[in-house]
């Protein structure tokens, strides 16, 4: 029996969507970010050293990282979401469940750490030099690199409706954490330069099996 080791507002929740849609059976085991610090909790260290999530155990088997588990999942179970290995269907998916943490994330994560800077408690003169700082390096690099990223997947879902080709796939699934994370803090729902990503973002919400991973993994908020 799969077991998904889940962490609320997490990558997990995408992992708990891909077994939804797999139709695999699996069991999970709930963990709680510290509601101050927003870290995992260390009982997590007991399954995977770095004590982060997501991780899943299969039997003997444990593996983490988020483009791992997917590709092992879906290779391991027979699914029709992932191309055989050596098509180009699968360099293609294998970029994209590589780009979402490789080159998405980071400057989405810099976002996030800037942002708290930027509020965060600090003796009255110190607070102008954070903000200062903070607004800065968002200005001058983060936002930038964001709306770089974001308009190279507009165009990306130009030239097919899905990032794996012409049919919904395991890219898509790895890179829905991503573009949640740009509508929550990177600017993609505050304009109407990408019209197809906020398309996309409904499409995935309207899936049964996204619904359904949702109800499962409960409260899942990015911000």
């Amino acid at each position: 029996m799969i077991t998904l080791h889940h962490l609320n507002n997490s990558r997990s929740q995408r992992i708990l969507w891909l077994l939804e849609e797999l139709g695999i059976p699996y069991q999970v085991t709930r963990y709680q970010r510290d509601p101050k610090t927003m870290l995992a909790p260390p009982e997590l260290r007991a399954v995977h050293p770095l004590g982060k999530s997501p991780v899943i155990t299969d039997g003997a088997q444990t593996v983490a990282e988020s483009g791992a588990i997917v590709e092992y999942l879906a290779d391991r179970y027979g699914s029709a979401l992932i191309a055989p290995h050596g098509t180009p269907e699968r360099l293609r998916q294998n970029y994209w469940l590589h780009y979402a943490e490789g080159s998405a994330m980071p400057p989405l994560l810099l976002k996030l750490v800037f942002q708290r800077v930027a509020t965060t408690p600090a003796p009255f003169f110190v607070r102008p030099v954070l903000k200062g700082v903070a607004g800065k390096v968002q200005a001058g690099f983060v936002d930038p690199q964001i709306a770089a990223h974001l308009a190279y997947l507009e165009d990306e879902l130009g030239r097919h409706p899905w990032f794996g080709g012409e049919r919904f796939s395991v890219a898509d699934i790895q890179m829905s954490f991503p573009l949640e994370a740009a509508a929550a803090r990177g600017g993609l729902n505050a304009n109407a330069q990408h019209p197809r990503l906020a398309d996309f973002l409904q499409r995935i919400h309207a899936r049964p099996a996204y619904q359904r991973a949702l109800a499962q993994g409960g409260e899942y908020r990015l911000g």
